[in-house]
């Protein structure tokens, strides 16, 4: 009887460190947290009022997170999404009063164009990716607020005329498709991951390492740029706050979705969705239940710490591409 009490806390620690199980924590704690806002709220968080101001903050961070989730793959990171975003903004409300097409090519290729910086330093000179991507955080920020000096900068009616929801759930969808199935069933989805594993034993097994690494740079910008056009739809100008710390929202929105900071094989592309769900739904509750800027940022420090600890795959921690 005691040899069987004591495998009974060794079994019970087996199964909390298992893979399984951490990989149904997202789920689970993005149902605690669900129940636990509804009950603070009295269901308010419910209605259908609430639930659709919930999703229309879901739709542009859920692209971009779609992107960053392939970089952290890698096993890498980009902290450019809140300057990429409001830089491919303004290319998109200034070509919007041309065309809606050019606007939104134009806005994808600036994206496309700012990652591309980001993987040739990261790629051509062996930068750790969080140096390079820190420093042009920073260049393109400084752009974003120089051309937005005097005044914000409005787009065309006609780019405004298409806000709705059907469009942009459209637009969200059809990347996390197309996204998923890339992932998935495809050589590129392999290749991220055996990069995110180990990265001279997938050069050894044939993966172009350098040319994996820039394109998915470049892909996640052209997806932020992407993202920008949902961006100018639903706010119709853009000023020099545009997309400010959406890279930290993304970052920790990937975390909480379960996704190891290292990257590799165990990542999972419900990471994307989980994660920034779990966000939106907490940051709004926190807003619905009136607390003070100070408080709310206490309470998810908190979450995010509990999350991390819980998550966090420490047979694999390294130093970040």
């Amino acid at each position: 009887m005691a040899r069987k009490n004591n495998d009974e806390p060794s079994r019970l620690a087996e199964i909390l460190g298992s893979d399984t199980f951490k990989g149904l924590l997202p789920f689970l704690g993005l149902v605690v947290i669900l129940g636990v806002m509804y009950w603070l709220t009295e269901g308010r968080i419910m209605q259908p009022r609430r639930v659709r101001l919930l999703l229309s903050q879901v739709y542009y961070p859920m692209i971009v997170a779609t992107g960053v989730f392939f970089v952290m793959t890698l096993g890498s990171i980009d902290f450019t999404e809140g300057s990429t975003l409001g830089v491919a903004s303004i290319v998109i409300s200034e070509l919007s009063f041309y065309s809606i097409p050019l606007a939104i090519l134009g806005g994808i290729l600036t994206g496309a164009a700012i990652g591309a910086v980001n993987g040739f330093f990261h790629v051509k000179f062996k930068l750790q990716s969080f140096i390079v991507t820190i420093c042009t955080m920073y260049l393109f920020r400084g752009v974003c607020a120089y051309m937005t000096t005097e005044t914000a900068i409005p787009a065309s009616a006609a780019i405004k005329a298409l806000d709705s929801d059907n469009l942009k759930i459209g637009i969200t969808v059809a990347v996390l498709v197309v996204a998923w199935l890339l992932f998935r069933f495809t050589r590129i989805g392999n290749d991220v991951k055996a990069v995110g594993s180990g990265e001279t034993a997938a050069r050894f097994s044939g993966v172009r390492t350098d040319r994996v690494k820039f394109l998915t740079f470049v892909a996640a910008g052209a997806l932020t740029g992407l993202a920008a056009f949902v961006n100018v739809i639903k706010v119709g100008s853009i000023t020099a706050t545009a997309g400010n710390q959406l890279e930290t929202q993304i970052l920790i929105s990937l975390v909480l979705g379960g996704l190891p900071i290292t990257g590799g094989a165990k990542v999972r592309f419900s990471n994307i969705i989980v994660g920034t769900l779990m966000y939106t739904v907490l940051n709004n509750g926190l807003v619905m239940l009136g607390l003070e800027s100070a408080t709310q940022q206490l309470i998810k420090g908190i979450v995010f710490l509990v999350f991390v600890a819980l998550t966090i795959d420490r047979k694999a921690l390294k130093v970040i591409k």
